[in-house]
């Protein structure tokens, strides 16, 4: 196995570059998980396990800190590995500038960056009307995503191989609104009657565009998802537990052994 860098990392690394993406077997992401989510768009739908290394703070989508990273690669190397399949949105802006897409392993949040004043959104599903509201925005998510901003939305945990896009609300302005699970195959559409002229569309928190008035945000399942390497000793739930400390207090679960 050799080790070869991104165009970006080669020179400063003093290793060889990429040439080619199907010439991988594997993207290692050294970072956190943000770091991960660029990764799995620079492979832009291609299927190349990837295996996250954490030396940020939280690592919720890595699988071990930097001191696992020779016994990550010796197991990923003799097979000691499962891949999990993680759902992938495809995004589509329609305008009359033309057409923009992207691929987010996260989500797709329609917000209103630094105005004060609330949106009044349009949500379709499979073209049928689902809801008009007031909010400051709305975020789709994946069953990944499902923890991430969605979560300290109010959204529900999505255990991530199960498919699924997710609608939560921000800060929706009427109790009759809540976050809505649906299935993979659906077809999303947003779109703004008034508010602020420009509205932000953003996507896995790091890149996107404007939305202007008269702009449809249409999002639905990828047709490739994201592999990430996993190892048995590490599970969806323990990570829950220990890097959120969901299901008990934080002193009380210390030590548990996740």
């Amino acid at each position: 196995m050799s080790l070869v860098f991104e165009e970006g990392l080669a020179a400063d690394a003093g290793g060889e570059k990429l040439t080619a993406l199907s010439d991988l077997d594997l993207l290692l992401t050294l970072g956190g998980d943000g770091t991960m989510l660029r990764g799995a768009r620079f492979l832009d739908g291609r299927r190349v396990p990837l295996l996250g290394i954490n030396l940020g703070r939280l690592g919720f989508l890595t699988c071990c800190g930097v001191e696992g990273l020779e016994d990550a690669l010796r197991r990923f190397s003799s097979s000691d590995h499962a891949v999990e399949q993680r759902m992938v949105l495809d995004v589509q802006q329609s305008s009359m500038r033309g057409e923009t897409r992207w691929r987010a392993l996260n989500d797709v949040v329609l917000h209103k960056g630094g105005f004060a004043r609330v949106l009044n959104l349009r949500v379709y599903v499979n073209a049928e009307l689902i809801a008009a509201f007031a909010s400051d925005g709305m975020i789709i998510s994946t069953p990944t995503g499902s923890t991430a901003y969605s979560l300290s939305a109010g959204g529900p945990v999505v255990v991530p191989t199960l498919e699924s896009i997710v609608l939560t609300p921000i800060s929706a302005h009427t109790l009759a609104i809540r976050p809505v699970v649906l299935p993979p195959d659906q077809v999303v559409e947003l779109r703004s009657e008034d508010g602020p002229e420009e509205l932000l569309v953003t996507i896995d928190g790091q890149v996107g565009a404007s939305l202007l008035a008269g702009d449809t945000l249409t999002v639905r399942r990828a047709g490739t998802p994201v592999d990430i390497v996993r190892f048995s000793d590490t599970t969806f739930f323990a990570r829950m537990r220990r890097k959120l400390h969901w299901g008990g207090l934080r002193g009380r679960d210390e030590g548990d052994g996740c």
